[in-house]
């Protein structure tokens, strides 16, 4: 347990840097917008391609891996819409719901997972990841098109979203290169080591920056709702489900931190394009990241 605090208090610490960066408005308002946007085009793919171009895949089970986050994630999904159906749930209010419920932020689950297992957990984190935000995404866009805007279901749109993200396309690149046996310049192995540096630290502070703890006061059924489910019935779904298949320890770990994880900052984006309750959004993202630090430690010592 103490190894495990350990683990997790540097990485909390650099969210709560970027938090009171964003107070004392350090370097500007406008600069970090811009470095997160810098973070997520250039510093993590770098990241992925790094690593997945590099390392060994020949023990990881990766089929079973995504199947068990599938099923997971369907299960989830499902539980979400079974509970609110007992209980009456305003349509803007139930998509912020499902969105806290099943999505995952990609900055502090790699974070913690390098400080976990190393590079052996982030190509199976890099395997979850590259299934995973498609998968998320349909069923997300799907809620906001069955409860707020059905016209807004398009799948020129939705397979637009996919191929251009920059995450799927650094694991598509890394994995490619892997399987090819290419082999990259040492150069540009050198020049990706030290984007790779710079990725998870500006990651995790972005995610500080994006904290709104003003907006937790209002807190109502639906935050609780999300949360729990989030850092609480998630990461026991997804280790039932791995019971069933044939994984690694290292690769059930990873799978635990990625259904422990709190919702994703890109959240309050996707509520702000389709319609969402962005002050629920906004809380969910703010109180699953706080109560994320003592879950996780305390699911991760069990096991």
């Amino acid at each position: 347990m103490q190894n495990i605090i350990y683990t997790l208090i540097p990485i909390f610490m650099l969210i709560s840097l970027g938090y009171v960066f964003k107070r004392t408005s350090f370097p500007s308002l406008d600069f970090w917008p811009m470095m997160d946007r810098f973070t997520y085009y250039v510093l993590f793919p770098s990241l992925l391609i790094f690593k997945l171009s590099t390392a060994n895949l020949s023990g990881i089970n990766g089929f079973d891996v995504v199947l068990t986050v599938i099923i997971s994630l369907v299960l989830m999904l499902l539980l979400t819409l079974l509970l609110g159906y007992f209980k009456a749930i305003e349509k803007k209010a139930f998509t912020s719901v499902i969105q806290g419920a099943i999505r995952f932020n990609t900055y502090v689950f790699l974070a913690l997972v390098d400080a976990l297992l190393g590079d052996v957990g982030l190509v199976i984190a890099a395997v979850i990841i590259a299934f995973a935000i498609p998968f998320i995404n349909f069923l997300c866009i799907g809620a906001f098109s069955y409860y707020i805007n059905k016209e807004d279901l398009n799948p020129f749109k939705f397979l637009k979203s996919i191929f251009t993200n920059p995450l799927i396309i650094g694991c598509l690149v890394g994995g490619f290169l892997n399987l090819s046996d290419m082999a990259l310049p040492i150069v540009v192995l050198k020049t990706l080591t030290i984007l790779s540096a710079a990725a998870l630290p500006m990651g995790l502070l972005s995610v500080g920056v994006g904290l709104e703890l003003s907006h937790i006061s209002s807190a109502k059924y639906e935050l609780f709702l999300a949360t729990v489910l989030k850092l609480l019935a998630f990461p026991v779904v997804i280790l039932g489900v791995a019971y069933f298949f044939n994984i690694s320890k290292e690769a059930v770990v990873v799978l635990i931190l990625f259904a422990s994880m709190p919702t994703a900052s890109s959240s309050y984006i996707l509520a702000r394009q389709l319609g969402g309750d962005l002050r629920l959004m906004s809380s969910i993202i703010t109180l699953q990241t706080l109560f994320s630090v003592a879950t996780i430690a305390v699911i991760m010592s069990f096991i």
